[in-house]
């Protein structure tokens, strides 16, 4: 599943080409992938103009001037990738080439503007999803309701961070971050990062967090999701960045998939083990585990 970076870096790289295409034709080949009426397609998606491209969590939506909102979750394979005669942009998947001929068998949905340019939707698992939806309705979406801050915001403060926390007293911390209730867009890799900067060990409870510390571990997360960012995002097994080239992040992880590797702070050897059901990578040393 990708994370909140991964999301960003298509958000970015599709901001700078689609807004003020005109959409011409849609195709599908896989209902869950695009399901939404044929009338309103034909009403709202077909000859409307892309106003912008914005991300909420884990979720990409295409603003049109039909007042409808193209809401795109890519789940674990899904791609997206933009082709004109002058462009060849995509991010996702990297088993979708961007080389080779589109439509392939893995893609669901086809867009094509009025310019000949095209939009594909692919998704080789189809667990991904496209759907049109009232501009105005889009926030009341269970999951939009659900979900919680953006860590990025500008208004979002270590104080806005620890009140979220304080949620889940009696849960450990990474589950806490992890958990899209608390806050929006944070997986298993800028968890275990985040939690290495601030030398917290994942199974720690959030009780027995002290202010401090959770200072420290909010300036961590927004500094791993502001580099993964820069460097395009993690090298996942999944993700490719808006260019089509692999991210560099995971070049710069201290922690995450280096177990058996000298811990870079201390030299002691990183394990894995295993914290809020997923694998989790720790410095024995930097980041004791607590004793209850």
């Amino acid at each position: 599943m990708p994370e909140l970076p991964e999301v960003e870096i298509v958000r970015i790289g599709l901001s700078r080409l689609l807004p003020g295409k005109v959409v011409e034709s849609v195709d599908f080949d896989w209902p869950k992938s695009f399901p939404n009426a044929p009338a309103d397609v034909k009403a709202y998606l077909i000859g409307a103009k892309v106003l912008d491209v914005r991300r909420r969590a884990k979720v990409l939506i295409i603003d049109l001037s039909s007042e409808y909102s193209l809401v795109i979750h890519l789940k674990m394979t899904g791609q997206l990738v933009f082709r004109s005669k002058k462009d060849r942009f995509g991010a996702g998947h990297p088993n979708a080439s961007l080389i080779g001929n589109l439509p392939d068998k893995s893609t669901r949905v086809n867009i094509q503007f009025n310019d000949d340019s095209r939009l594909f939707f692919n998704d080789q698992r189809k667990f991904g999803w496209m759907r049109l939806i009232p501009t105005s309705q889009i926030e009341e979406l269970d999951f939009f309701k659900k979900v919680g801050p953006e860590p990025l915001a500008a208004d979002f403060s270590w104080k806005d961070f620890r009140l979220r926390l304080n949620r889940r007293p009696n849960t450990s911390v990474k589950a806490a971050l992890l958990d899209q209730t608390v806050i929006a867009g944070v997986g298993n890799i800028y968890a275990d990062e985040s939690l290495w900067g601030a030398k917290i060990h994942p199974s720690r409870l959030v009780k027995n967090l002290s202010p401090s510390k959770i200072h420290k571990l909010y300036d961590e997360l927004i500094f791993v999701l502001k580099l993964s960012i820069e460097k395009g995002g993690s090298t996942d097994r999944n993700y490719v960045d808006a260019e089509g080239k692999k991210g560099s992040y995971m070049n710069f992880a201290r922690v995450f998939r280096r177990e058996g590797q000298q811990c870079p702070r201390c030299g002691t050897t990183i394990i894995k083990s295993r914290v809020a059901g997923r694998g989790t990578h720790t410095c024995p040393k930097c980041q004791p585990k607590p004793s209850v």
